[in-house]
């Protein structure tokens, strides 16, 4: 019983927060076509983190992240970092997370393809209404290499979130926020199944073509269905290379006040993901890498039987907010795993005692161990696999 009771208490120091246990409040969401009663959950994780309706309602793009995303690093962080931006706009305490109910894959996939010429338009014997791509037009004039110079692929991917507010046991849509992926790189070939070809996007020029997407997207949610005079946030991610271990970014948003067809100021978002160790963070972060190179030297000391530790930090305005280490590990019986554990642990809490560390420790077999450590607890969370 007491074993049990230690779980809880840990589980309830990590949220920050005291849970409520409530019962939970049910919404009724009306739409053209039926009314749905859902359910708020009463408990909420952190004041950082969006509540989400009940039942689920999977976005009318899922899955088209996957395939139009470089990797799993951009993927997961254009997610959440688009949860990031609308904090700005859409407070949690206010309103409900829901995934983008508005634009489908039919749309999403037309706004993603090049404009089209006319005699492009003919040929495909499109209508003027169908001629609805973002991405610039190639008129084929020069080289293939000219070509792609002059025109590379700028927009990736659209990603909607939905924001629902709460009143009178009445859910309705109370905001939108829109992320554009952009690409830092554009990746083309000279001839089917032949070699690929890289094109780097200068990030001013891709800053500018964002933000015309964004005012362009403007326009065409006010005019659709079901949007109306509803807030509108844009915000813009730069995707990372194909090849790069580290995520992309968002780096600039911009607001649409209730009923506005124009965004407000574009405002910068100042955030950073840096490799340890590398380079960039020997020259940028100093100190923070020397204290990652102390830790990893300290691990290599008494465990030399493993591939490696490598770490990605995230700086936003400069300031340092977490790290993720991970230790691919070569053991191979409980004991080893739980003495090395232990030894991680201690390590995490010498060297980065005032700091949120989390560290996956993992073996050919998959996950083995997590350790999480937040700036201000006095004991990390660990748990062994």
């Amino acid at each position: 019983m007491k074993k049990w009771f230690m779980c809880v208490l840990t589980v309830v120091l990590l949220s920050g927060c005291i849970p409520s246990f409530e019962k939970d409040n049910q919404i009724v969401q009306e739409s053209d076509e039926n009314k749905e009663t859902s359910i708020i959950p009463n408990y909420q994780i952190s004041d950082s983190l969006y509540r989400t309706i009940i039942p689920f309602k999977p976005s009318k793009t899922r899955g088209m992240v996957v395939s139009n995303l470089y990797s799993s690093y951009d993927i997961r962080e254009f997610e959440t970092g688009l949860m990031r931006v609308a904090k700005e706009d859409f407070s949690t305490d206010k309103y409900l997370f829901q995934e983008g109910q508005i634009l489908d894959q039919e749309t999403v996939r037309s706004w993603l393809n090049r404009k089209y010429t006319k005699a492009q338009m003919k040929e495909l014997k499109l209508e003027e209404e169908e001629n609805v791509g973002l991405n610039p037009v190639n008129d084929e004039k020069g080289s293939v290499e000219e070509q792609n110079q002059k025109s590379p692929i700028y927009l990736a991917h659209i990603l909607e979130h939905d924001y629902i507010v709460s009143n009178d046991n009445k859910g309705k849509l109370g905001g939108i926020v829109i992320g554009l992926a952009l690409n830092s790189v554009h990746y083309y070939q000279k001839e089917k199944y032949g070699a690929t070809f890289e094109q780097p996007i200068l990030h001013d020029k891709l800053a500018e073509e964002g933000k015309k997407m964004g005012a362009e997207i403007l326009k065409r949610l006010r005019s659709m269905e079901g949007v109306g005079d509803i807030p509108i946030t844009i915000a813009l991610f730069e995707q990372s290379s194909r090849n790069a271990v580290i995520p992309g970014t968002f780096f600039a948003y911009a607001h649409a006040d209730k009923g506005s067809s124009s965004l407000g100021d574009w405002k910068s978002i100042d955030e950073k993901f840096y490799l340890f160790p590398s380079s960039n963070a020997e020259e940028d972060k100093r100190d923070d890498v020397a204290r990652f190179m102390r830790f990893k030297d300290d691990i290599e000391k008494y465990f030399p039987n493993f591939n490696g530790v490598i770490g990605r930090a995230f700086y936003k305005d400069e300031q340092f907010v977490n790290l993720k280490i991970e230790i691919p590990i070569q053991l191979y019986g409980e004991a080893e795993v739980i003495g090395f554990t232990q030894l991680a642990t201690s390590l995490v809490m010498d060297h980065f005692s005032k700091f949120t560390v989390e560290v996956n420790i993992t073996s050919i077999n998959g996950a083995e161990a997590l350790i999480v450590k937040k700036a201000g607890d006095e004991e990390p969370y660990v748990h062994i696999y």
